[in-house]
């Protein structure tokens, strides 16, 4: 089995410019419940429990999400009420939402500057 094609297990991370960092890594924190990232032994890092993670291309002309978003995070969630409970007030403005049969609950949100977020319940089924 030595010629066996190794695959990766999931998203170490997700990496990408912003305007504010600080205030952004803190938002993140805050809201959707995603540590800092450590920058000493010390810190703890974000770790999720196992489950799917799906990375999809999409077209250029993808309708999926708005054109102006060249990426969008998506964050799975045990409670999704309870977490559009807690963005909401906290005046965090949820975008859409929608049920898909056999895969879940989803739910769209921004962050601070602009970057669409999707979180999604995973269907029990």
């Amino acid at each position: 089995m030595e010629n066996q094609i190794k695959k990766v297990e999931g998203i170490g991370g997700v990496f990408f410019r912003a305007k504010n960092p600080a205030g952004l890594s803190q938002w993140y924190e805050n809201h959707p419940g995603v540590n800092i990232a450590p920058t000493d032994e010390v810190m703890t890092p974000w770790n999720s429990k196992e489950g799917v993670t799906v990375f999809a291309p999409f077209k250029q002309d993808t309708d999926y999400f708005p054109a102006q978003n060249q990426f969008m995070v998506n964050f799975r969630v045990r409670d999704l009420d309870a977490m559009l409970t807690q963005l909401r007030a906290a005046d965090i403005a949820i975008t859409h939402e929608e049920s898909m049969e056999g895969v879940g609950r989803f739910a769209r949100i921004h962050d601070p500057e602009g970057n669409l977020i999707e979180l999604w319940q995973p269907s029990e089924e």
